[in-house]
């Protein structure tokens, strides 16, 4: 099983937003969390299972319940999904789980789950290069492990020249 050790976010619904939620279709309770790797998640039933928000409506039951694969919030993703669990891409049409957003990877395609105007994420951390721009896969960093591979993953090719690796 996936899940972590859970934390309530300060995204969890109230109690009194628990009774809204029903009235919505979603499953009563339904309330975000913060996974161990500091992800958005979504709180199984037993209070103490925290899934990464890609873990929803994925056809896997993690949750011991089953709850995660609820046809309440799998009928019509992402509408159906509650809004911690979704994150919009540059191209209003387009949608990531919100644990996507931030993680380094162009997963909307445009990389705005990683640059701004639409996202704003933390500096390439220490396991990472900062590249002026890259192609593919990353947005403005790639991972270090990635340096003097002698493929270009820069569009400068600092990767390769630059970089002092891994």
């Amino acid at each position: 099983m996936q899940g972590t050790r859970a934390e309530l976010s300060a995204h969890s619904p109230s109690r009194g937003a628990g009774n809204r939620r029903h009235e919505q279709g979603l499953p009563p309770g339904a309330q975000a969390c913060i996974t161990l790797t500091n992800r958005t998640g979504f709180l199984c039933h037993d209070q103490r299972s925290c899934i990464p928000a890609s873990g929803v409506c994925d056809g896997i039951r993690t949750c011991t319940h089953g709850e995660d694969e609820d046809e309440s919030l799998c009928r019509d993703v992402p509408q159906s999904l509650p809004h911690f669990l979704v994150a919009h891409c540059g191209d209003p049409a387009s949608w990531i789980y919100s644990d996507q957003k931030c993680d380094g990877t162009n997963n909307c395609g445009d990389c705005s789950d990683e640059l701004s105007p639409v996202t704003v994420c933390p500096p390439c951390g220490p396991g990472w290069w900062r590249c002026p721009s890259t192609f593919f896969k990353y947005c403005d960093c790639i991972p270090r492990h990635l340096c003097r591979d002698h493929v270009q993953h820069c569009s400068d090719w600092s990767d390769e020249y630059a970089c002092p690796g891994p």
